[in-house]
């Protein structure tokens, strides 16, 4: 698979000929032209350099080990700009890798876009029906995003971060028929386990056993 990369700006190419495009960014877009996929034709919006989804960035959330946070950042930098947002599937992977980037207060205002998507029928389309992958991108922003959850050589990490606005989230995870309670406030990170067997965790890179009925405080 050919994968068109600019040595000048060290990134992945949307599409080969990207840059050849004018590279205008969102910010500087007439608001009245918004949602382009509404004000637009479908061969305008393909000529110039806006981007509906996260794309290549999306490349970074499945495959995340191959690449480094420094590149991940150089990306992000590089098409958040182009980004239009006009889907479910693009502001809950940007809050993902928002935080991932330690910018929370980015991570979080991707967070509302995604989980007030139709609430706020930022698209003008909810008249259509709801988009049921913006309430999975919720889920997502929240245990992926802020709480950091990641498999990582078989085993289950947390990299817990809390928005500022907040004062605690908690989530379950059933992991190989084993529930995990997790809770994260201002002072820390609590653990707890549901099941039959003791598991071991990480927790910002450190291990943590945790015992069935027992609350573990990191």
């Amino acid at each position: 698979m050919f994968f068109p990369k600019s040595k000048k700006h060290q990134v992945f190419l949307q599409q080969d000929g990207f840059l050849d495009k004018e590279l205008i960014t969102v910010e500087d877009l007439d608001k009245t032209q918004r949602p382009i996929n509404q004000k637009w034709s479908w061969d305008r919006i393909l000529r110039s350099p806006y981007i509906k989804q996260a794309d290549t960035l999306q490349g970074f959330y499945f495959f995340e080990d191959h690449f480094s946070k420094e590149d991940l950042e150089r990306h992000f930098d590089f098409y958040e700009p182009f980004t239009v947002h006009e889907s479910s599937l693009s502001p809950c992977v940007h809050s993902i890798q928002a935080a991932k980037l330690g910018r929370m207060k980015q991570a979080y205002d991707f967070y509302l876009r995604t989980s007030r998507l139709d609430l706020d029928d930022y698209n003008k389309e909810v008249e259509e029906g709801l988009h049921i992958t913006s309430m999975a991108g919720t889920w997502l922003s929240i245990v992926e995003g802020f709480g950091g959850m990641r498999t990582i050589e078989d085993k289950l990490n947390f990299f817990p971060q809390i928005p500022e606005q907040w004062k605690s989230y908690s989530f379950k995870i059933n992991f190989r028929n084993r529930i995990i309670k997790v809770i994260v406030d201002k002072d820390g990170n609590q653990f707890e386990l549901t099941g039959k067997e003791e598991m071991t965790i990480r927790v910002n890179g450190d291990r943590v056993v945790l015992i069935p009925g027992e609350t573990v405080t990191v």
